[in-house]
């Protein structure tokens, strides 16, 4: 069975949002065409997401240090726990799909968040002699972004994602735009179709 790991990195719905609008019928038709995979969809705007702070850098230079995990402070279990949870929920998926919205030419805080959970030495990938070496393989990805702009996949936020999988070992990165209707809301159905119809097919074949 395929494992099947949904990053919802928006807070609002589909009859809200372009991106989220988009992941749903990518996942209406994907369930469709693979009913015997599994999928899980991480809301990250409604899941408890630690970010690298205060508590996780001293409790881990604590555990570098040799100190056991039960002499930590709770609010260090707990933060080191949830971080491990959510990169080991990623390194037992065999298919990621990341879904948001371009927000001031950058990713969402809470996505960012995410992929630091996601980036981890020793883990997702290793420092050797000729440079850092990914150690995820087998996995492929599929990234539905919306853009206020036209970028064509030059932005910042959309090649960060795609360098982040890269560098982790996914060479396997598919990138589905949504854009060009805030400079023509006359065709904004038209063009909002097109990116539909393309999401339907990518859950047939994704």
């Amino acid at each position: 069975m395929t494992s099947v790991l949904v990053v919802k990195a928006h807070p609002l719905t589909a009859e809200e949002s372009r991106s989220v609008k988009t992941l749903s019928t990518f996942l209406t038709s994907y369930k469709e065409n693979h009913p015997e995979d599994e999928v899980t969809v991480l809301e990250l705007y409604r899941e408890d997401l630690p970010e690298i702070d205060e508590d996780l850098l001293l409790g881990w230079e604590a555990l570098r240090a040799g100190a056991e995990f039960t002499t930590l402070s709770e609010n260090q279990r707990q933060k080191i726990a949830r971080f491990n949870e959510l990169t080991d929920q990623f390194l037992a998926s065999d298919k990621i799909v990341i879904a948001n919205a371009l927000w001031n030419l950058n990713i969402p805080t809470k996505l960012k968040a995410w992929f630091d959970t996601v980036n981890v030495a020793g883990k997702t990938f290793r420092y050797t002699d000729h440079g850092p070496k990914g150690l995820v393989s087998g996995k492929k990805a599929l990234h539905i972004q919306s853009n206020g702009g036209i970028y064509n996949g030059q932005d910042f936020a959309s090649q960060y994602v795609k360098e982040i999988l890269n560098f982790v070992g996914i060479d396997q990165v598919e990138q589905l735009f949504i854009e060009g209707i805030d400079y023509a809301p006359d065709r904004a159905e038209e063009l909002m179709q097109a990116v539909l119809d393309k999401a339907t097919e990518l859950g047939k074949n994704f």
